[in-house]
Order: structure tokens, then sequence, then C-alpha cells
């Protein structure tokens, strides 16, 4: 008999065992055991042994199963909220998953749209250099034909006048003709400027003899008619040089010559008779016809005027 029931409860723990793996098997914890077992130790229900040996077996075999049953259908509930948590975090996880990879893959850029917006603009870019190139090379051709072309009409500098040289003599613009002339405008109480052009052109004179062989007649044309005399501009254009011919005239006279020179002159304000005259610093070069060719400015020095007055003579048509 003592064998018999031996057996019987090695029997029931191995079946205990065997429901304890399967639980742990489904990934629970082995904590719901403790219930069960808990429930086993302090059972009041009596454990006898039958006629043939097993007694309560059955109904012990019953209420563990149920007693398991009831153990797995409150612990994911109840006692595992983490498990629960970790699953609401793998669900959410494979949602952000596949979330992702459909914004990846529905996405406004993709490859291709990258593709065609680089293809885009390198087509951009090089028909806007292209453009360029056309459009220098068309201002290139445009300013080169404009250089080469024939120009168009004259200057309207220049005119016929009427003023009395250094010698007393009347003078026009007639008296000039057949020769080169190169005519500045001044005043013989200019303390600096005038005798300083003047003296540039008297040596450009000489240079451009020397150079090219060719003779220019200088003139100076006063307009300070109220203290530059006959007398005075007499002595005054000796001082430069042997060639240089001066000229004045009347207050009207002045004026005329002055006007059709667009020449700009102005008398500053008085003190006594040491007045100072503003006016333009302009030399006036004159075909043998007395026709405006070029003018040059006080920045021209000896050298640059010498061998623009060569050039523009050289130049020169008829």
């Amino acid at each position: 008999m003592a064998s018999m029931i031996t057996s019987k409860a090695n029997q029931f723990r191995c079946l205990t065992r065997f429901l304890c793996s399967r639980i742990l098997s489904n990934g629970r914890s082995s904590m719901p055991s403790l219930p069960v077992a808990e429930h086993l130790s302090h059972s009041s229900l009596p454990f006898q042994v039958g006629p043939r040996g097993y007694g309560n077996l059955e109904l012990y075999k019953r209420l563990l199963s149920s007693s398991a049953t009831a153990v797995n259908q409150e612990s994911p509930s109840s006692n595992n909220p983490a498990n629960e948590n970790s699953d609401q975090g793998k669900d959410s996880g494979g949602s952000q998953k596949g979330d992702a990879r459909k914004a990846v893959r529905g996405g406004p850029i993709s490859w291709l749209s990258f593709l065609f917006l680089f293809v885009t603009g390198a087509g951009l870019i090089f028909y806007y250099d292209k453009e360029k190139k056309q459009h220098i090379e068309e201002i290139n051709k445009a300013s080169q034909e404009v250089k080469q072309g024939p120009s168009v009409g004259k200057a309207t500098i220049g005119g016929p006048f009427n003023l009395i040289n250094h010698d007393g003599k009347r003078v026009t613009e007639k008296s000039f003709l057949g020769k080169w002339t190169i005519i500045y405008f001044g005043f013989t109480h200019c303390p600096d400027i005038c005798p300083d052009e003047l003296l540039k052109l008297a040596a450009a004179v000489d240079k451009i003899k020397e150079k090219a062989g060719i003779e220019i007649l200088p003139v100076f044309i006063s307009v300070d008619p109220e203290r530059d005399t006959v007398e005075q501009v007499r002595e005054y254009v000796k001082v430069f040089h042997p060639k240089l011919i001066g000229l004045t005239g009347s207050m009207d006279e002045i004026k005329n010559v002055a006007r059709a020179y667009r020449v700009y002159y102005m008398k500053t304000a008085e003190e006594n008779s040491n007045y100072l005259v503003d006016h333009s610093i302009i030399m006036y070069l004159m075909g043998p016809d007395m026709e405006f060719l070029k003018f040059f400015g006080k920045n021209n020095d000896v050298d640059s005027l010498t061998d623009g007055v060569i050039k523009e003579i050289k130049q020169y048509k008829k």
C-alpha cells in the first residue's frame, strides 16, 4: 500500500512540474506558481486513499488544472503590466517602422525627383552662361563697329570771330586758314595755371616740329578784355614762344568767340584791380580749314600733347 501511495505521489509531482514548465514555456513568469502551491498546501480537502490506492487524486488533478487556468487568465491583465507595455511598445514600434517605410517610399523627395532637379539646375546654369557669353560678344562686336565705322558729323566748336592781335591788327578766323592751329583761352594776370599751360604748349610745338616736321601755330585769346590791352598781351606772349600770337578785343567780341568755342569764363569778386577770372582749361586743335579736330585738357603733359597732335594730323582727311 505504501509503495502504491509513493508512486501516485510521484506521478502527481511530475504532473505539477509539467504544468509549470508549460506555463514558463509560454513566456509567463514563475510567480503564478506560488498561488497554486499555496492553494495546494493550504487546501482543506482531505487526501484520502480509496480502495484502489489513489483516493482523491482525480479531484486534485482537476483542482490543479482549474487553478492554473485561472492564474493564466488573470496574469496578463493584473500581474504583468510590463508585458502589456512591452507589447504595446512592440506594436507602436512596428507601426512607427511601417510609417517610416511609407514616408520614405511615398515622400515628396525621391532619388528620381532629386536627379530631375539636378539636371534642371545644370541646364539652367549652362543656358545662362551661354546667353551671357553671347551678350558680351555682341557688345564687343558693336563697340568695334562703332570704333571702326566712319564718324558722323563734327562737333559744333569754333566759328567766325573778329579780334585784334598783339600787333594791333584786326584778324578773323580766315587769317589762319591753311595752318595747323592750337588755341588756348586765358588771361595775362593768371597766377599759375595759364603760365603752366602756355609753357606746355610752347614745348609741344617745338617737339611736334622736331618729331614730325609739322608747323603748329599757337594762339592765345584773352578772356579778360578789361585789363588785357594790346600792349599787355604783346608783352605777355613774348615770354613763352616767338610764334605765339595773342588776341584780345572788346567785351562783346570776347563773349562771341568764347561762345563759339564753348569756353566758360567768369570774373571773381573784385578787390581793387586784382581780381581773377575763372575759365576753362582747354586747348583746341584746329585744322587748316579752321575746323575743330580735338581738344586737350590739363591732364595732358608735353609728351601726350605732342603725340596726340601728331596722331590727329596724320589721320586728318580733307
